[in-house]
């Protein structure tokens, strides 16, 4: 289990660099209601993210995902192109996140958010686009059922920091977490794409780099 969490923790980090997602967050947090209506959003993305990357083993495990080295390596060198291609087309594209004052999600109640939260993460295809090889990783390993279940429940936990982490904050320190939120919002709305960009291609080039490796048989 120790090599299988070495390999999709630093991932699932990489996963949980989601400024949409902190932006949405924090805007939450400072309308009405708001840590009911953040406690709903971050179920929903939890729980998404949880069916997400199971689906995602379990369909590994369905189609036998080979233990080969060197088809392990081909799959690797294939997810990271995927993963730079990404980069690539979102350093084009350039969206912008939206500025918490503008955003529509004030009025959410809490039933609501967790409908946003589920849907947050059903379309942050950054965080999904890693949570790919991760579910290679698991899918290929030789973890038992309930070694599979914790890794992934590990996994959820890590890479869903931006929905949980605003809101546990709040409730050890609610002032100087409001001044912190609000200066990494303004930092997120100038940064935060270029700091996703250069995270997915680092990744993609760690798995590149890893696939060559092992396909060389070095």
């Amino acid at each position: 289990m120790v090599s299988v969490l070495a390999v999709v923790i630093p991932l699932a980090f990489a996963g949980a660099i989601s400024p949409v997602m902190l932006t949405e967050q924090t805007v939450l947090l400072a309308g009405r209601d708001g840590r009911r209506v953040a406690g709903g959003y971050a179920i929903g993305v939890g729980g998404t993210l949880l069916v997400l990357l199971s689906v995602l083993v379990l369909f590994g495990g369905s189609i036998a995902l080979p233990e080969e080295p060197r088809l392990s390596a081909s799959l690797d060198v294939v997810l990271g192109s995927l993963l730079v291609l990404i980069a690539a087309v979102l350093r084009h594209r350039r969206p912008r996140t939206p500025k918490p004052e503008k955003s529509r999600d004030r009025g959410l109640n809490p039933s609501h958010a967790v409908g946003f939260g589920v849907f947050s993460m059903a379309t942050n295809f950054t965080t999904l686009a890693l949570m790919v090889p991760v579910a290679k990783e698991i899918g290929a390993s030789d973890l038992d059922v309930a070694g599979r279940l914790i890794v992934l429940c590990i996994v959820v936990v890590v890479a869903a920091l931006p929905a949980w982490l605003p809101l546990a904050m709040t409730l050890v320190a609610p002032d100087p977490t409001r001044r912190g939120l609000q200066a990494l919002a303004d930092f997120i709305d100038t940064r935060g794409q270029l700091v996703t960009e250069l995270l997915l291609a680092a990744v993609g080039l760690f798995l590149v780099g890893r696939g060559i490796v092992h396909m060389a048989g070095w």
